[in-house]
């Protein structure tokens, strides 16, 4: 009897058209995006390139650019491969890739959908805390993202609107160096609210000073 079985699976193995091997699909891993790196040195292909400097530009073979880069301790960099002849540079590729990620990382700032951020705070919230919400609504500018401000008011303290307005207003002085506004202070049920967007130059400086590298001291 198990002879008997195991023949017919065999059999079906075979001669089933049914049944077939198929092979497992290769899921394709994502990798995050970074800024592609150049081609230096000796990776060039190019017979000739060329090269520019602060002097002028010189057509060189790839060995003769390298043995340039090499006097003075640096690297050969392809900056423009489609180019005829290609345009290299001399410099150090570590400090290039950073430049071309620096600019990147501005661009997509630049490209990102502006959201509005909504910072709350009540009518006895203390001083230190608000320096706090000051310097988030920092952030969310430079961002390039709109910020509203809101202070709700409770039971008795909607007897005292002008402060609680006041208040809100004080906020927003704290941040005029960077910001203006966007919507003046109003009053919504019981609680008053303003909107503030960034000013531009300040918002070129801030994301400028992230992106700087710290100095070794």
């Amino acid at each position: 009897m198990l002879h008997g079985n195991l023949r017919f699976c065999l059999y079906l193995i075979t001669f089933s058209p049914f049944l077939t091997l198929r092979k497992r699909r290769r899921v394709p891993t994502g990798s995050k995006f970074k800024t592609k790196k150049p081609r230096t040195n000796e990776e060039i292909s190019a017979p000739k390139v060329l090269l520019v400097t602060e002097e002028g530009a010189d057509k060189l073979t790839v060995p003769e650019a390298i043995e340039r880069a090499q006097a003075e301790g640096m690297d050969l960099i392809e900056v423009s491969p489609k180019a005829k002849p290609p345009v290299v540079k001399i410099g150090d590729v570590g400090q290039h890739m950073y430049q071309l990620n620096k600019k990147e990382k501005k661009q997509r700032s630049h490209n990102k959908q502006t959201e509005v951020k909504t910072l709350r705070f009540g009518f006895r919230t203390e001083r230190h805390d608000l320096d706090r919400l000051v310097e988030r609504a920092k952030e969310f500018l430079a961002e390039r993202h709109l910020v509203k401000f809101v202070v709700r008011l409770r039971g008795r303290e909607l007897t005292n609107k002008s402060y609680a307005e006041g208040k809100l207003n004080a906020v927003v002085k704290q941040l005029e160096d960077v910001a203006e506004i966007e919507q003046e202070v109003k009053k919504q049920g019981n609680q008053f609210i303003v909107i503030i967007r960034g000013k531009k130059n300040q918002q070129a400086k801030v994301v400028d000073t992230k992106t700087e590298p710290k100095k070794e001291e």
